[in-house]
């Protein structure tokens, strides 16, 4: 089995050592390893990191560069070269487990000589104090789809995922105008229609995040791609709701007027599928336009108040 773990970075050269070390580390498996790097415009010497780490010729490494255009465009960009069996995207601040590729090579008929029905296996991401971040699967080897573990069956928290790299070069992160950033999930929920995923409770990933990172910084990153984020939460009202929890569906429903009211969405009730779904919408369009502004308004104060500290 070959896997290609795909790393989309921007001025993160300081962090990939770590990385490095763990493919170094899981290079001694049975798996073949490529490890393809997009460069996303980086300011900092992650070209010249990232050319030593070629020149020891211990892993097998691709070094690709683009102008800065973000996360998912970097990743749309980098998924066609990989030539694995399977695909990883691997953050610049997360890093493998000792035994990573044993384990997924351990599972790898359920995903690569299966009925081409699995997309994905999904294996548990823990912190740096070997905290699980999130929960564990109902069981082991269980079947189902992205949308109904985290929306129907309590799933909750990072996973570690590893695509049929035949099946995840048909998709792409659709983002939105001159959009950066979308949610993954908007993608996931795409092969969902299509293909299943199989849960397996042991973990290949570490995470450490960022300062700077995308989820220190939500409101910003909200602000920022608001259309990718409202045709996401469009499209899932135009999904199956049955079965989904009441809590979920709120979260829904909030998330949608949230970012109608960022993207300037003026029909965004009309828009919305579905007589009681336009009905809830409509009851939580006030209160929610309200907090909405207000949110963003103590956010703009904030980053105000930081700028004269600065200043000062």
């Amino acid at each position: 089995m070959k896997v290609s773990i795909l790393t989309a970075t921007y001025n993160r050269g300081d962090k990939l050592n770590r990385l490095y070390t763990s493919l170094i580390v899981n290079s001694h498996s049975k798996v073949q390893i490529e490890w393809l790097i997009m460069d996303d415009g980086s300011k900092d010497r992650t070209r010249t990191i990232v050319t030593n780490f070629i020149k020891q010729n211990i892993i097998d490494i691709k070094y690709y560069y683009q102008e800065n255009q973000g996360k998912m465009a970097a990743l749309n960009n980098l998924v066609k070269y990989a030539t694995g069996d399977v695909i990883i995207e691997c953050d610049s601040d997360d890093y493998f487990t000792v035994g990573a590729f044993d384990t997924i090579e351990k599972y790898q008929d359920r995903i690569i000589n299966s009925d081409n029905e699995i997309y994905a296996l999904v294996f548990l991401k823990n912190d740096q104090d070997g905290n699980n971040m999130g929960n564990n699967f109902p069981e082991d080897e269980y079947r189902s789809d992205m949308f109904s573990l985290y929306f129907r069956e309590g799933i909750t928290g990072e996973k570690a995922i590893v695509f049929n790299t035949r099946i995840r070069k048909q998709f792409e992160y659709k983002l939105e105008a001159d959009e950066k950033f979308v949610t993954e999930a908007r993608m996931y929920h795409q092969m969902d229609l299509e293909y299943d995923v199989i849960c397996i409770n042991e973990t290949i990933m570490i995470c450490e995040y960022q300062k700077d990172g995308y989820t220190k910084n939500m409101l910003k990153i909200f602000k920022e791609n608001p259309l990718g984020y409202y045709e996401y939460f469009r499209e899932i009202l135009e999904m199956d709701l049955e079965g989904v929890t009441l809590s979920k569906k709120l979260y829904i429903y909030k998330h949608y007027v949230l970012f109608s009211v960022l993207a300037e969405r003026k029909q965004a009730i009309r828009n919305v599928a579905g007589v009681i779904n336009k009905l809830i919408v409509a009851i939580m369009w006030l209160p929610g336009l309200i907090k909405t502004k207000r949110l963003f308004a103590k956010e703009k104060k904030t980053e105000k108040d930081k700028c004269e500290e600065i200043e000062d």
